[in-house]
This record gives C-alpha cells, sequence and structure tokens, in this order.
C-alpha cells in the first residue's frame, strides 16, 4: 500500500477505477444529486452528501466516550461523550455500531451508507451520531452477526433477539425472539436453515448449548462445554463454541466435543472465517501464566491443534483476528503482528508494528487491540495513544494517527451498506 494507485477495497482508488465509478455516477445523477439524498426513498439521513465510493469508518471507545475516524485518512470525524464503560459491536449492516449501555443495545450511526439502485449502489455520508434506537436489554452481552443476521444476548434476562441485519437501524423491523431457561452470560448464533444455536445455563454454571427451530423447540444439545464461552463461525457453517477444557463444535446437525490436547486447555475467545474450516482461539493451560499459545481447531477433521508463539510472546483478549483469505493473526505483547497459517499450523511471518506492552490484570482497563477491516489490520497502541492501519500480508505499516484519547475497543464498518434496500429502476439496469 505505497502509492494512491493501490486500493484496499475501495479505500484508496486508483484512476481507472475511480473514472469508471464518475461515469456510474453521471448515469444516475438524475435520481440521487450530490449532497442530495433524500430524493431517494432508501436515503434517509439528513444533509448526506454522496460521494464516488464506500467510505470505511473506524470507532475507538475511550474512559468517558467514542471517537469515530475516516478509516482511510484517519481523521477524527466526531467525539461523542458517553459516560460508563463502553463496550462497541459491529451491527452487520455495515453502518452502524451497537453500543453496550445501561439501557441495553444502542444503536451508533457511523454516518456512512451505500444505498442499492438497480444493479449498483450509490454512496453517501453524514455526520456520525449516538442515536436513540436503543434494543432494550437489563445486561447486553454478545452481539453475533452470521448469515446477514444480528443476534443479541441479553444476559441479565437470558433473552435473544434476531434480526435482519439491513433492518437494524428500522425500530419497527420484524424480530425473532427466545428466552434461555435461566439468565447467565451466553451466545447465540442463527444459521442460514433458521436454526438458532444458544447457550444454556445459569449466572453460576453453564455447559450447555442446543439447537432451537423456529418454533423455539429443541433440536439437539450437548450439554459437555463447562464454562462455554465465545463462538466463532467456521466455512460450511461450522460453528466452534469455547469451552474450560476444548471445544465444542456444531456442524451438519451434529455436536461434538474435541478435548483440549492437555491440562485443562480453556478457551473462550475465538476467531473464525468463511475462507477457512479452521478456527482460531487462544489457550490458557495455566491461569497463572502469560497466555503463549493459541488453538487451531479443524472443523473437518475434528482435531484441536495447540501452537506456541515465539518464545516469551504473549497476548491478551483483545488480539486475534482473521484476514480475508483465513490466515490467523494475533498481536502479541512483543509489538508484533504474527501471522499463523490455519493449515499447516506454521507461525509463517512475525511483524514489528508496536513496542513491547504488558496486558493489565483486569480485562476492562485499554490494552492494544486489533480489528480487520477491508483486508487491513487496525491497531491500537494506548500507552502512546497511536493507532496503526497495517498491511498483514507485508507486514507493511500504511498510516500512523496520534489519537485524543487512550483508546480501548475498536472496531469500524465498510460504509457500503445500511441505506435502505433495493430498488429497480430499469433505466439504469445496465450502469
Amino acid at each position: 500500500m505505497k502509492t494512491t494507485t493501490q486500493t484496499s477495497r475501495g479505500r484508496i482508488v486508483g484512476p481507472l477505477l475511480a473514472a469508471a465509478l464518475a461515469a456510474v455516477l453521471a448515469g444516475c445523477g438524475a435520481d440521487a444529486p450530490a449532497g442530495d439524498p433524500s430524493s431517494s426513498p432508501d436515503t434517509e439521513a439528513p444533509g448526506a452528501t454522496e460521494v464516488a465510493a464506500a467510505q470505511a469508518r473506524i470507532a475507538y471507545t475511550y474512559d468517558g466516550g467514542i471517537a469515530v475516524l475516516d478509516a482511510n485518512s484517519l481523521e477524527t470525524l466526531a467525539d461523542i461523550p458517553l459516560a460508563g464503560f463502553n463496550r462497541l459491536n459491529p451491527a452487520g449492516d455495515g453502518r452502524h455500531l451497537l453500543v453496550s449501555t445501561s439501557a441495553g443495545f444502542q444503536l451508533l450511526d457511523l454516518g456512512a451508507y451505500g444505498v442499492p439502485h438497480g444493479g449498483h449502489s450509490h454512496y453517501y455520508v453524514t455526520a456520525p451520531a449516538l442515536t436513540d434506537h436503543v434494543f432494550a436489554a437489563q445486561t447486553p452481552g454478545h452481539v453475533v452477526v452470521h448469515d446477514d443476521q444480528t443476534v443479541l444476548f441479553d444476559d441479565g434476562s437470558g433473552q435473544v433477539t434476531v434480526i435482519e441485519a439491513d433492518e437494524i437501524g428500522d425500530p419497527d423491523a420484524p424480530r425473532r425472539s427466545y428466552t434461555a431457561d435461566s439468565p447467565h452470560h451466553g451466545v447465540a448464533v442463527q444459521l442460514g436453515d433458521g436454526v438458532l444455536l444458544v447457550t444454556e445455563g445459569t449466572a453460576q454454571s453453564r455447559s450447555t448449548v442446543q439447537a432451537v427451530d423456529g418454533a423455539g423447540q429443541t433440536l439437539s444439545l450437548s450439554d459437555q462445554c463447562p464454562g462455554v464461552h465465545g463462538e466463532a463461525v467456521a466455512a460450511g457453517e461450522a460453528v466452534v463454541f469455547g469451552c474450560q477444557d476444548g471445544v465444542l463444535v456444531y456442524r451438519a446437525g451434529l455436536f461434538s466435543k474435541i478435548a483440549s490436547p492437555s491440562g485443562p486447555g480453556q478457551i473462550s475467545a475465538l476467531a473464525g472465517s468463511e475462507a477457512s474450516a479452521v478456527v482460531l482461539g487462544d489457550y490458557t493451560s495455566d491461569p497463572d501464566q502469560p497466555v503463549n499459545q493459541v488453538s487451531l481447531t479443524d472443523t473437518v477433521s475434528g482435531q484441536l491443534f495447540v501452537v506456541s508463539l515465539p518464545e516469551g510472546v504473549s497476548y491478551s483478549n483483545h488480539s486475534l483476528a482473521r484476514d480475508d483469505d483465513g490466515a490467523a493473526l494475533v498481536l502479541g505483547a512483543d509489538g508484533s503482528l504474527h501471522v499463523i497459517d490455519p493449515v499447516s499450523r506454521a507461525v509463517t511471518a512475525s511483524y514489528p508494528v508496536l513496542p513491547a506492552w504488558t496486558a493489565p490484570e483486569q480485562w476492562q482497563e485499554p490494552r492494544p487491540s486489533l480489528t480487520m477491516l477491508d483486508g487491513m489490520a487496525y491497531i491500537t497502541d494506548p500507552a502512546a495513544r497511536k493507532l496503526y492501519v497495517v498491511y498483514p500480508k507485508s507486514g507493511e505499516i500504511w498510516r500512523t494517527v496520534d489519537l485524543a484519547h487512550v483508546p480501548n475497543e475498536i472496531t469500524g464498518v465498510s460504509g457500503d451498506g445500511g441505506g435502505g434496500h433495493d430498488h429497480d429502476d430499469d433505466e439504469h439496469a445496465d450502469d
């Protein structure tokens, strides 16, 4: 990513692509003039400006608020005061985030979106804003997006809410609801066939995951996952749940337990990829020692492998991610981004990014965090108040910016959705 003729999924646009985009916009100008999206029935944001391509955006939390940045220029677009320990969750529509607040899951509009129009889309930007749209929850917990469905889990009531990701901004959109037998720190994911995988347990103990049909009836279950926490979806819609002694896999309608190869082997943080049948996870064999190993679960062979990072390198619960090709990424406490081949299970590269760091004892406290957006790795350095953008295939640090606050959680949106539904228009069908 060295010149402006290179692109990372539309963030920097070369001359030929820019010309093509300009031609498309010129052909559609009569229906959606730049700066006046209100002429389209699907562009509801007043004062929005039309742009040539999707504008990805990044948001990070800090003590007392949320900052929103342009993912390309890294310019700060908004600084939103919000008291409390705030958590960020992608809403799944390419435009919004869900912020865990005292009221529930509150919708944060990052102000960049696309509107389908015939065979193409129009793209708009507006000011980021914390909306009044809240999915009420006693204790907002996990948010899982899969197969264009966004699933919310309320730890305080055990209620699960499923909504079409593209409808997340519509307060009147239809929802599917399910309530677990008892409130607990749980998680749920809906599959393409409508089956809902949801944890069961209590505030004191949880070890069960069950598959539920559209009528709320249990199709199958497994109670072999003590301390069940976290989930990730791999290729072929195989779903992995973390356990205190390994993982639980749901694949092709069946549950199977894969035990840790040695010791307790607790797994609680997972990262999946539709490009890989292997799920990356943390791996804690001794809770009194820094974690130096990760887990790789092959959902096809049913095997769990443990991979050691370079000697002395530990990491934290904000350190795991996958790139667009499914490679496993780990942000080490040595300050390097480590790349692991999920098939060979070899550490293929270690790219220095930031100074070495030590994870704080409390999980709520800021520590370097990693998130992927449009093929790029966004890495925070709370100690220096910096944000790095790294190309994970070469380790090149594409951009760095000084932040106004100490960053904690970080995530982003592509800016290519969340503006409404497609509407047919024969006049522009070939644009």
